[in-house]
């Protein structure tokens, strides 16, 4: 198999995932593609493998409430694409990606939670050499442990710019409160 049929974004997600394990930036990564290609015949897995490094921040820092009711939808939606074979065609195996989604979603809702990475499940020897060879590319190793990361992977958020998002919130604010200002309730400009 050759490993053109692969989208670059793809294989640059997995280098990040086993590499860096920065999950924030394998969520940009797949999330840029998956805006760019609405069309896909794989938009459903592009999704899972969106949700799949959110929740896994999360859980990596505590956050297990959200983790776990995220990762329950993740598991839900691979289930479906794994029994389309989507997943296959991606070179992933999908009913061992559900399964794993699956555990992990209950395990986070216990009460003794503990972060543990999630590997996905490679099944195309080509994929994994792309990935592998992109992650020495960019001077990771492959397959770090997610708590080896360190504090400024786990942490990425607090040190992100931020200033768009305040900004686009505080303009949004401002349009909800003057239109609860007009004659006739809410009247959007």
């Amino acid at each position: 198999m050759n490993v053109f049929p692969y989208p670059e974004r793809f294989i640059d997600y997995l280098a990040e995932y086993y590499g860096s394990r920065d999950y924030f930036e394998c969520h940009e990564i797949m999330e840029e593609y998956w805006k760019e290609n609405p069309d896909s015949p794989y938009i459903g897995c592009w999704l899972v493998l969106i949700r799949i490094p959110v929740c896994l921040y999360h859980a990596r820092r505590g956050n297990w409430t959200g983790a776990a009711k995220l990762m329950g939808k993740a598991a839900v939606e691979a289930e479906a694409e794994a029994m389309a074979g989507n997943f296959d065609e991606l070179g992933l195996d999908g009913k061992k990606l559900a399964i794993a989604l699956s555990r992990a979603a209950e395990e986070w809702r216990k009460p003794e939670a503990t972060y543990a990475d999630i590997e996905l499940p490679l099944v195309d020897p080509v994929l994994r050499s792309a990935a592998e060879e992109r992650c020495r590319e960019l001077g990771y190793s492959w397959g770090i442990a997610g708590l080896e990361a360190g504090d400024n992977v786990i942490h990425r958020h607090l040190t992100r710019d931020r200033s768009e998002v305040v900004i686009a919130r505080a303009e949004a604010a401002k349009r909800k409160a003057l239109s609860r200002e007009l004659p006739g309730g809410d009247n959007r400009p």
